[in-house]
């Protein structure tokens, strides 16, 4: 046990699971929350088995605890627990306290049935419950002290599962002003998947290794019209086509990017939209001629237009026929739902976390959507965070370093003693 204290910091998050010890800077492991099965094979595989460097993805069924942010299956979330309680961390949880991060809105159906596993299956001796969005705004405060001094923000948690904008007020949540967006990266993922199987190979079953290439090669675009225009020049002049290589099995067992130098050649487009190589229409048509005609290689896909249309998802939802407002909007809307005191103060105090942030342009975007929504007087401030997938964890971790979270915790006796709904009292969010 490396932490000062005897505390299990738990982010069980619906696409990956951070876990470590209290007092730690960095969690001991960022493992897939999910169980995978190779084709023909009776093993499932589960969290850090799915990264080792000699098991091929290619058509892995998976099997998720968490569906739409919200933990559904214990038996497959006991397996992944299982694993990595007693083989990454090497802890005794009869011994120990657990800080588990949970989602806004957890039902009590869903909180008993958590209680239950972390009481009656692995037997911690007490439980802390917190939320994301309060834990980020600890960390971030207790980081830049200065940013805080009125002790509120806006964080914007965009993860797996869905995205949150939640107005946090000396470290506690407000939910009457949560505003939740039904888009995370699961949705990026998918479909990113339904394009490239309707446009090139048939991908639908390759969760894992599409989710690879969209973190390796999507990003979010400035100028979609812009974009849309270069996407259609020929791959000599497209600062945007870039192959995937897919697994053979024999030779590399992991998907990579082809030149991945090159896929980032879109970081140099100058300011004024302006690229070499577009000047007759003739031969842009030629060039997307060429571009249309089918790969020769079997075991890769390119990739133009769809690395910036797939985040566009979150910005404008409705144009891919989804009856929500935009990530901007669901912020404007959060913010209002809050007392006009506090609203010039948490527009200048945006955090941005969970991965699906981790899009290269995304909080200059994300500005660029908002200023026009937010009165002039109002000044406009994004914090992205250093890494945003460890944003809550080690929030986590300095809140299960303080002397008095044990008062904050319930005991393993009350929970026996009074029941799970009872207990749950303690919790304000």
């Amino acid at each position: 046990m490396t932490g000062g204290s005897g505390v299990v910091v738990l982010d069980n998050g619906g696409g990956l699971l951070k876990a470590g010890f209290g007092g730690d800077m960095n969690p001991i492991a960022v493992v897939p929350n999910c169980m995978g099965k190779l084709p023909g094979s009776k093993k499932w595989l589960v969290a850090d088995q799915l990264q080792a460097q000699d098991v091929d993805v290619t058509g892995m069924t998976l099997r998720r605890p968490i569906d739409r942010g919200y933990l559904i299956n214990t038996e497959v979330q006991r397996e992944v627990w299982e694993r990595v309680l007693h083989n990454l961390l090497q802890v005794d949880p009869t011994n120990s306290s657990l800080l588990l991060v949970e989602p806004q809105f957890n039902p009590p159906a869903l909180q008993h049935a958590t209680d239950e596993l972390v009481f009656e299956e692995f037997g911690f001796k007490s439980l802390g419950v917190a939320d994301a969005p309060s834990l980020v705004h600890l960390y971030e405060a207790s980081r830049q002290p200065s940013l805080f001094r009125a002790q509120c923000s806006l964080v914007v948690d965009c993860g797996f599962s869905f995205t949150h904008a939640c107005p946090v007020l000396h470290n506690f949540t407000l939910n009457y002003a949560v505003r939740r967006m039904d888009l995370g990266g699961k949705a990026l993922t998918n479909y990113l998947k339904e394009l490239v199987s309707y446009r090139s190979l048939n991908v639908m079953d390759e969760t894992l290794l599409i989710d690879d290439a969209k973190e390796k090669l999507c990003f979010v675009s400035l100028d979609v019209p812009g974009d849309l225009h270069l996407a259609r020049l020929s791959s000599k002049d497209s600062p945007f086509r870039c192959s995937y290589i897919l697994p053979d099995g024999i030779t590399y067992k992991k998907g990579f990017v082809k030149d991945l130098d090159e896929a980032h050649r879109y970081c140099s487009i100058p300011a004024n939209r302006e690229w070499v190589g577009k000047d007759s229409t003739d031969s842009d048509r030629s060039k997307f001629e060429d571009r249309k005609k089918p790969e020769l290689s079997q075991n890769e896909f390119v990739l133009t237009n769809e690395r910036f249309l797939v985040p566009e998802m979150l910005f404008h939802p409705i144009d891919l026929g989804m009856n929500q407002a935009g990530i901007a909007e669901c912020i404007v809307r959060a913010i209002q739902a809050c007392h006009p005191y506090l609203q010039p103060v948490l527009f200048e105090s945006i955090i941005l976390t969970g991965g699906t942030t981790l899009f290269p342009r995304f909080a200059e975007r994300l500005e660029r959507e908002l200023r026009p929504l937010v009165p002039d007087d109002y000044q406009v401030k994004i914090i992205a965070q250093d890494d945003p997938i460890l944003g809550a964890w080690r929030g986590g971790s300095l809140l299960a370093h303080r002397p008095d979270f044990e008062l904050m915790c319930v005991t393993k006796s009350e929970y026996e003693e009074m029941g799970s709904m009872r207990c749950r009292r303690r919790f304000f969010h």
